[in-house]
């Protein structure tokens, strides 16, 4: 098994271009953060032999609406989606496994290949973060706003303490800020597939800033999505 540290980034002349597909409901996945995976359908094991096999890469998608018909056959997915690298897995004796996944970065799918295995595959672009000049002077004063506005939730969010020491606020860049919390945060699906959708650094975090102004004014308890992350099973 490689050493962690060489996984923390996508080299992308390495990067063929072609990425397994792991559509599921109820997660969406962001860069820069590990979900933590309990595998036991059949097409999901072949899946992920397959990738340890290989390059260790899978790309998590969210189903769009309407998949609980076609579930088990090839139900639309999101056209936007985060790979990530598998760092560690530990086997089960009821031949499942239990595994953590690195987002890596955004992806676009340009074309899901035609049936091969029991699970999907797909070519998909890769989507890094846009950093337009444009902005670069207000990107330090969004990156205070949308810290600020974590911060002063943190005695709404049950947890939120810890993940907000961890962070390091000062030394990350405003594009993974913006997808820790909103990876982090129990905000709706479609939300954050939108924020995931977007790869413009400044209009990410506008978004997600907005919504954080809005759940301020609220009365509703927040909560973390799970911090740690809790198994997500397919």
């Amino acid at each position: 098994m490689s050493n962690f540290h060489d996984d923390l980034a996508l080299v992308p002349e390495q990067f063929s271009g072609r990425a397994r597909i792991f559509p599921l409901p109820n997660l969406v996945l962001f860069p820069h953060v590990i979900q933590p995976l309990h595998i036991f359908e059949p097409r999901f094991v072949e899946m992920f032999h397959d990738a340890i096999k290989d390059d260790r890469l899978i790309a998590m998608s969210l189903l769009e609406p309407g998949w609980e018909s076609d579930y088990e056959g090839r139900p639309p997915i999101a056209d936007v989606a985060c790979l990530g690298r598998v760092v560690t897995w530990q086997a089960q004796e009821n031949g499942r496994y239990n595994l953590l996944l690195l987002g890596l970065e955004r992806v676009r799918v340009t074309r899901e290949l035609p049936p091969a295995r029991s699970f999907r595959e797909a070519d998909v672009e890769l989507l890094p973060d846009a950093y337009p000049h444009s902005g670069s002077e207000l990107r330090p004063t969004l990156h205070h706003k949308l810290a600020d506005s974590f911060e002063r939730l943190l005695p709404r969010i049950k947890d939120a303490e810890e993940l907000f020491e961890q962070l390091s606020i000062d030394n990350i860049s405003l594009g993974t800020l913006t997808d820790v919390i909103a990876y982090a945060l129990d905000l709706d699906l479609r939300l954050k597939q939108s924020l995931l959708a977007e790869p413009s650094v400044d209009r990410r975090a506008t978004m997600l800033l907005s919504q954080l102004h809005a759940a301020s004014r609220e009365t509703r308890s927040l909560s973390l999505a799970g911090f740690p992350p809790a198994f997500s099973t397919n």
